[in-house]
């Protein structure tokens, strides 16, 4: 059987479209009709359509972190039921009410079907199933471990996409904080300012140095405020296009890691992806050097990245797991003891996969320190600011109230 994509109509007119398998489109138009729809468009979904779309530098749609971790958990749950790779990937399409996860499995049970190994099949989506989850899946099927190894990278997938969610919680109210602080002070000095200043101006008489300075600010956002506006989302622009070179993002990546408090946070996170996607590898099999190879490519931070291949290199040609970690400079001592003691008693996946969770409690605590730091001195920063406007309008009253009397 193959995948078909389909577009029909039902018996009130309305359009309906998804992904269905079947002997061949004659076979899905008799399926569809005797679904009460009368089919419009039958095509198959084939491989080959997706790797022409890629060579044609067309986007294939990813699939939800959440979507991928429910269609791992259940593959790995049917396999481990001793169902075939192949019914396992029918059984989780009908199971799914997603058109697109549901042409994806389609596809991949096509694929098994003609005798590719799942891995194989997986290949064709690399913007669905990365390095990692391929390089796991290959290992799984090599060594007959297939459930465990699906049960392991649904488990990965559930922890990043807990980070993340934590890291975008945690970021939500400095962002609301700045977003609110930015536009009451533009407000002020946009529209309020003016009117209180226009009275002083009109007396001629001598304003304070603190009410020209805001006068000038005032009048600059008045009259260039969408000027500056533009030239903001231009050096946004400009920046996001110069990290687009790789040079250029290398330099960029290498000083974050040098930040005073920033720089450790965004080591710590790197390092601890890579000891997780590290355990997860040498639990299921894979040898250590192309192990850490795949989980190098994991990492965001082209100069991290960069330097656990070289680090994969020098253990290819003999040299100890501890002394080349120690050279890259990106793991803490905590965690470098750590893997000694996993590498001197076997037990290295076990260790790496503590040494990720201590990195995961480290980064969380770091991320809530400079949150902790960050707030305060915002809010006192735009507190500051708030009080030079005040006290640049309160100034010549005083001054007028002095002169009357």
């Amino acid at each position: 059987m193959a995948a078909y994509q389909y577009q029909a109509v039902d018996a009130q007119g309305r359009k309906k479209k998804g992904v269905v398998d079947g002997e061949s489109a004659r076979a899905v138009r008799v399926q569809l009709r005797s679904q009460g729809l009368t089919p419009l468009v039958i095509e198959a979904a084939s491989s080959a359509k997706v790797a022409t779309e890629q060579k044609q530098g067309k986007r294939v749609r990813r699939i939800k972190s959440a979507d991928l971790t429910l269609l791992t958990r259940q593959l790995a749950t049917l396999i481990a039921a001793a169902l075939p790779v192949e019914e396992a990937l029918r059984a989780v399409a009908k199971q799914t009410n997603k058109n697109n996860v549901k042409g994806l499995l389609f596809e991949l049970r096509s694929q098994v079907a003609q005798g590719y190994s799942l891995s194989e099949s997986m290949s064709g989506f690399p913007r669905v199933f990365d390095d990692l989850y391929r390089a796991m899946v290959a290992a799984g099927e090599r060594t007959g471990n297939l459930d465990l190894v699906l049960n392991r990278l649904a488990d990965y997938t559930e922890q990043r996409q807990q980070i993340r969610m934590k890291t975008l919680q945690a970021m939500i109210y400095p962002a609301v904080l700045v977003v609110v602080s930015v536009a009451v002070i533009v407000i002020l000095l946009s529209a309020v300012v003016p009117q209180i200043i226009a009275q002083f101006v009109h007396m001629g008489q001598e304003l304070p140095l603190s009410t020209r300075i805001l006068i000038i600010l005032s009048d600059g956002i008045r009259n260039n405020g969408w000027w500056m506006a533009l030239l903001i989302v231009v050096v946004i622009m400009a920046v996001r296009s110069a990290l687009k070179k790789e040079a250029i993002r290398m330099r960029w990546h290498r000083q974050s890691l040098s930040l005073p408090v920033m720089g450790r946070v965004i080591s710590e996170l790197q390092t601890a992806r890579f000891a997780r996607t590290l355990s997860i590898l040498t639990a299921s099999a894979v040898p250590l050097v192309e192990a850490m190879q795949i989980a190098s490519q994991v990492l965001s931070n082209l100069y991290a990245r960069s330097k656990l291949i070289f680090a994969s290199e020098s253990v290819r040609k003999g040299n100890p797991l501890l002394s080349t970690f120690s050279e890259t400079g990106l793991f803490s001592p905590m965690l470098l003891q750590m893997i000694a003691s996993g590498e001197q008693t076997g037990e290295l996946e076990q260790m790496l996969e503590r040494a990720a969770d201590f990195q995961d409690r480290e980064f969380s605590y770091r991320v809530s320190i400079a949150l902790a730091i960050f707030e305060p001195v915002l809010i006192v920063t735009m507190a500051a600011i708030v009080l030079f406007i005040v006290m640049a309008i309160i100034q010549p009253i005083l001054a007028l109230n002095n002169m009357i009397g």
